[in-house]
């Protein structure tokens, strides 16, 4: 890991979760029905394939926020951009246990995925005021 990105402690914690983002996509995208089981939540043949397409978004937005975080200047809009889909994944996954289609563990996801967005929008804020938002 280049020393630029040691000495900063927030894009440590967002590369960190950037890469379990891609794990836990891999594992969404070839094993969705025992997530979803994990999930406490059913897994029709359609349920299956679709959460599996989600779980290949998450390799691919986890693979852009960690190799952005790696480069010396990270671009502050893929940063707010992986805040807006950790967000919008925090509310769908929140609408999905208060529609009962998934358990109630489901809002630790949810939870994480709020968190996450709020320390991107921070770390995209940062970038912002450092300069590198040309």
């Amino acid at each position: 890991m280049p020393p630029y990105v040691r000495r900063d402690l927030l894009r440590v914690v967002l590369l960190l979760i950037g890469a379990v983002t891609v794990l836990t996509g891999l594992v969404q995208l070839c094993a969705p029905g025992p997530v979803l089981r994990l999930l406490s939540a059913d897994s029709p043949g359609i349920g299956r394939h679709l959460f599996a397409t989600v779980g290949m978004f998450m390799i691919v937005v986890g693979g852009l926020l960690v190799q952005a975080l790696l480069s010396p200047a990270p671009p502050w809009y893929v940063l707010l951009w992986t805040g807006l889909q950790k967000f919008g994944a925090f509310a769908l996954v929140g609408i999905g246990v208060v529609r009962d289609l998934f358990g109630a563990i489901a809002l630790l996801v949810a939870f994480f995925d709020l968190a996450t967005a709020l320390l991107c929008w921070l770390m995209a804020r940062r970038l912002w005021h450092a300069g590198t938002h040309a």
